[in-house]
Formats: structure tokens, C-alpha cells, sequence
């Protein structure tokens, strides 16, 4: 027995390290290889692990094991000719710049949603929409432009995420600052918008400091669950983005706090806030309930944005937890 725990000691000792500087033991991922990326998306192919993010094209990483990752070839070589209709002011040095990819696989395709934007501060935007048979085959389709806003517009197209509900329906979460966070019904033959956009969340101080919307369905609580990114973005270590949560017995809302405030008013309940290393968590998905993927800026390496992957648990309440 005394050799048990003596190994057991030693073990922990020898994986502290990995762990020291996040707020749990083993529910937070070791990860290694390239783990650059900003508003990552996960998804698992096979035995493959992807991680889409905003960059060049989109930028994806792969993994063999699941924890390991290496860069392959971007989605898009060059900007669509569509794309500076919805955002004019696209800079020439950032012409093939695609913000916060969500991919996601229903009815038999994969699909992969993206924002094009003409600036920060800016809703001259559009979400666009590509598909193909499998991540691995490649041979992205272009699907064209799902939804777009403009300075006449109380919100901003950008941030979208694909959502299936209870029932097999596929909607669309999507924004950025402004009026907030949106939710549209999708078709299911063309994925596209087909009804009214629903107002689920925003900021009523902070400059409507919201954005990054991942809603998540739990059948053991009951809950839809939504996640979004709050306060300041894109800073490097002083950013000061923090992930946060709702929940509602409808994908529409109302989405309310731990203390019953609902979102649309400004409420939320803080997941996680960075700690000394780990600035400015957010750009989250949520995979299978169960996980947490996002980035988070390294202040040991220059504020450099990086992969975190964590088990997302619930508590006895029904409520998100590391």
C-alpha cells in the first residue's frame, strides 16, 4: 500500500507542473506542437482532431492524437470575389482575412461558417458559408453569403455558430457588440436563414462589450447553454476578455445567470477570467457538452493568442464547470 502511494506522489509531482497555472487539476488539456490560433473551432473526423481558426484563408491545425498539433493547408488560397460587395474596406494587406470559422457536421456535410469584416469598430460585415463532404476530403463548395450587416443595421454579422437543437434543427447564433448576440432558424436544405432573428444577449455597460456566441444543448439538464466572450478582445496580455454563460429551456431564451438576471438585461455568470498567465480566455466553442475549446493570450510568451482545450462539467444544479 505504502509503495501505491508512494508512486501515486510521484506521479502527481511530475505532472504538477503541466497543470500549475490553470484553475483545476486534469481537466485542463496538455497540449503540444502548434497551438497558435485565435476563435478556434473544434471538430473530430476519423481519428483526426481539427482546430479551424481566424487568419489567412482560415487557418486549420490537425491532430493524430488528439493533443498533439501540426498546421495544414488553409481553406481559401485567395479572397472570394463576393467578398469586398459586403465589406468594401477590406485593407488589400488583409484581403484574405477570415474571422472566427465555426465547423460543424449535420445531415450528412460538413459545414463551415465565417465572417468577413471591413475593420474593428465596424459593422460593415458578412457571414459567409463553404461545404464539403468531409474535412478530410477538402474541396470546400463555396455556399455564398448567409447573412450580412451595415451601418444601418443594429448588429454586426460576425461570430457565427452553427447550432442544432433538441429536435434536429439546425439555427444560427452570430455577433458583436452593438445591440449583441442573435439566433436565426436555418434551413435545412440550404443552411441559410429562413424567419425572424431573436435577440438572446447583450451588454448594457462596457461599450456592449459582447460577442463569440457557442449554445450548447445538455439532455441531461434540460438546458440549452449559452457561452459568449465579454470586455476586451485582440490585446494581446492586457486583454481582459473573460468567457461567460447563460442558460434557457429554449434555444431562443430567455438565457439567464446563476442569479436569475436574464442576459438580454446584461446578466451573466463568469466561467473563467485568465489568470497570471492565461489573459483574456474566450472565442469559445463547445464541443459534445463536454468541452471547452478557446484561446488564451500567453503573457510568458508575448501575449502570443494559444489553444486551451478543458473538460466543461456541470455541476448539481446544471451549471457549466471546470
Amino acid at each position: 500500500m505504502k509503495r501505491k502511494v508512494l508512486t501515486m506522489v510521484v506521479i502527481m509531482t511530475l505532472l504538477l507542473p503541466i497543470f500549475a497555472d490553470t484553475k483545476g487539476f486534469a481537466a485542463h488539456w496538455a497540449l503540444s506542437g502548434d497551438v497558435n490560433v485565435h476563435d478556434p473551432s473544434y471538430i473530430k473526423e476519423g481519428s483526426g482532431t481539427y482546430v479551424f481558426s481566424t487568419g489567412a484563408g482560415i487557418q486549420v491545425l490537425k491532430s493524430d492524437n488528439g493533443t498533439n498539433f501540426y498546421r495544414v493547408p488553409q481553406v481559401f488560397l485567395s479572397p472570394l470575389s463576393w467578398w469586398r460587395q459586403y465589406a468594401p474596406n477590406l485593407k488589400n494587406d488583409r484581403a484574405n482575412d477570415v474571422w472566427a470559422p465555426d465547423v460543424k457536421q449535420y445531415n450528412g456535410r460538413t459545414w463551415l461558417y465565417y465572417s468577413i469584416s471591413s475593420d474593428f469598430g465596424q459593422n460593415t460585415s458578412a457571414i459567409g458559408l463553404a461545404s464539403a463532404s468531409s474535412v478530410g476530403a477538402g474541396s470546400w463548395r463555396d455556399d455564398g453569403v448567409v447573412l450580412t450587416s451595415n451601418s444601418t443595421k443594429d448588429y454586426n454579422a460576425i461570430d457565427p455558430e452553427l447550432v442544432i437543437d433538441a429536435s434536429g434543427q439546425p439555427w444560427l447564433a452570430f455577433g458583436s457588440f452593438w445591440t449583441g448576440l442573435k439566433i436565426t432558424k436555418l434551413d435545412k436544405n440550404t443552411m441559410k436563414p429562413t424567419g425572424s432573428i431573436y435577440s438572446i444577449a447583450k451588454r448594457t455597460v462596457n461599450d456592449g462589450a459582447i460577442e463569440a456566441p457557442s449554445i450548447t444543448y445538455n439532455a441531461q439538464t434540460g438546458y440549452y447553454y449559452l457561452f459568449a466572450s465579454v470586455d476586451k478582445c485582440c490585446d494581446k496580455a492586457n486583454s481582459t476578455y473573460k468567457t461567460v454563460y447563460g442558460r434557457s429551456k429554449s434555444i431562443t431564451g430567455p438565457y439567464v445567470d446563476k442569479n436569475g438576471v436574464d442576459m438580454m438585461k446584461g446578466g451573466f455568470t463568469i466561467l473563467d477570467a485568465g489568470n497570471d498567465r492565461w489573459k483574456g480566455p474566450g472565442g469559445e466553442d463547445i464541443y459534445n457538452t463536454n468541452l471547452i475549446i478557446r484561446h488564451a493570450y500567453d503573457a510568458t510568451d508575448g501575449g502570443n493568442p494559444k489553444l486551451l482545450i478543458s473538460d466543461l462539467n456541470y455541476d448539481s444544479a446544471g451549471w457549466p464547470t471546470y
